[in-house]
């Protein structure tokens, strides 16, 4: 964009001078005067959590009440408010810092982290 900005050349004679394509010139012209930017732009920006700040405390408090519930008992009792599959809860729960020891949940002891 330098060669560019500074008239070094057309963008055909940019397009020699570097190997790249026309195409992938003008998609950076066009990017940069839409976004005042040529970064790369991530898909993801406007992906929403699946659970929400209020859901994941409701989900850490039933699980303070019910340790013993498998994933299949979290999901039925949230059916009425989220619809996600049960590996979307899994990872919820591991986000909470919680884990699955033998048969009940427990929060991640901080020294087992290091």
């Amino acid at each position: 964009m330098a060669v560019y900005d500074a008239e070094e050349g057309t963008r055909e004679q940019i397009v020699d001078r570097f190997k790249v394509s026309l195409g992938l010139v003008k998609k950076f012209l066009a990017q940069r005067r839409k976004l005042g930017t040529i970064e790369p732009q991530y898909q993801n920006v406007d992906r929403k959590p699946a659970f929400d700040a209020e859901q994941l405390k409701q989900l850490e408090k039933f699980l303070k009440k019910h340790s013993d519930a498998t994933l299949m008992e979290i999901k039925e009792h949230f059916s009425g408010r989220v619809h996600y599959s049960i590996q979307v809860i899994s990872n919820a729960i591991k986000r909470l810092g919680w884990h699955y020891k033998k048969n009940h949940y427990e929060q991640v002891n901080k020294a087992e982290r290091m």
